[in-house]
Parts: structure tokens; sequence; C-alpha cells
């Protein structure tokens, strides 16, 4: 039988004033997933869609490592939306056969009369059935560990969001500026006096 497990969690990110509204940086989800998970641990398969190898999760006395394909998108307003679209555990068949991913989460900005928020919420899924001796563990334990379990990945993701984002998003300002700055020739360039 299999055992549903789920975790959600929310974020509230005030934004820093910068040159460039956040939105226009939001547009680029490749820069955000990049700015959330490790280089090495992220393969682009299209534009908006990512494969992302997780780092290995451990429940009670197995680890497992999925490896999930999300969908990165912006729509018109600003918002960034990602979702699962599929879900492997490699070298545990039994598990693989029967595992599904459920990740759907946004982040949105907000304008408020102290700035540019950013609001976000992610939902986390699971659905297993476990192999012997696990699904002979009361329920009730096999769902408080593996609830804790997402709940502690989606906590990471949190972290990283808090810190990676706004720093992600200087750069990119930074970046952008230095490039519109020699664009528009207002940079100063050195003065030669023909002799």
């Amino acid at each position: 039988m299999a055992t549903k497990f789920t975790a959600s969690q929310s974020v509230e990110i005030a934004v820093p004033q910068q040159p460039i509204p956040i939105q226009h940086y939001l547009r680029q989800p490749e820069r955000l997933v990049k700015a959330l998970v490790d280089n090495s641990r992220i393969k682009a398969i299209s534009e908006e869609v990512f494969r992302l190898k997780m780092r290995p999760l451990t429940f009670m006395s197995l680890s497992i490592q999925p490896t999930v394909d999300m969908r990165v998108w912006a729509e018109s307003n600003g918002t960034i939306c990602l979702r699962s679209l599929g879900c492997e555990i490699r070298g545990f068949e039994y598990i693989n056969q029967r595992f599904s991913l459920d990740l759907k989460g946004y982040l949105s900005p907000h304008q408020t009369s102290s700035g540019t928020r950013l609001q976000g919420r992610a939902d986390l899924e699971v659905q297993v059935e476990l192999p012997p001796p696990f699904s002979f563990t009361p329920k009730p334990i096999l769902e408080a560990t593996g609830n804790g379990l997402l709940k502690s990945v989606l906590l990471t993701v949190k972290q990283r969001l808090l810190h990676q984002l706004l720093a992600d998003y200087r750069h990119w300002v930074i970046s952008q500026t230095k490039f519109t700055n020699l664009d528009d020739g207002s940079a100063e360039l050195p003065i030669l006096n023909p002799e």
C-alpha cells in the first residue's frame, strides 16, 4: 500500500532597491534555478525544463537520490512558477516503479509602500510503496518521518532562496548596468589629444 508524505513552505523576501526591477531578473528561469541549486547537479533539457539531481535523502535506513525533471517558467506579471514533470530513483528499481513526486511552487513580486517583496510557496507530495521491512513499520511513524524529511528538503531550498537569490540578483544588476553604460556611451572613455 502506498504511503503519502506532504510538506509545504512559504517564503517572503524584502527586495533591496536596485536600478533594474527584480521582475526583469525573474524573467530568466535558468538564472533562478542556478541560484537555487549547485551547478553540478543541474542539466538544462530545454529553455524551461531542468533535470535536477537532488542530494541523497535518508529515510530511516534507506538512502535514495531522486532525479527530478522540473519545468520553471515566468508568467507575464513576473511570477515564476515551477512544477515537477517526472522523477526517477536510480539504483532502487523496486522503489522507482512505486514512487511519485509532485512539486509545485511559485515566487511572485508584489509592490508595497516600502518597496518590492517576493512572496512564494512550495508544495511537495511524495507517494511511495515501501518494501519490507519498512512496510511493517506503523503508518504514523512512517508519515512523521517522511513528512519531516520533505519539510527539511523545502527548508533547505528556502534558505538557499533567501541567501542566493538576492546575491545573484545584485550581481546580475551590476553586470547589466555595466553593459548599459558602455552601450549608451555614458561610460567615460579616455580622450586622446592629437598632436
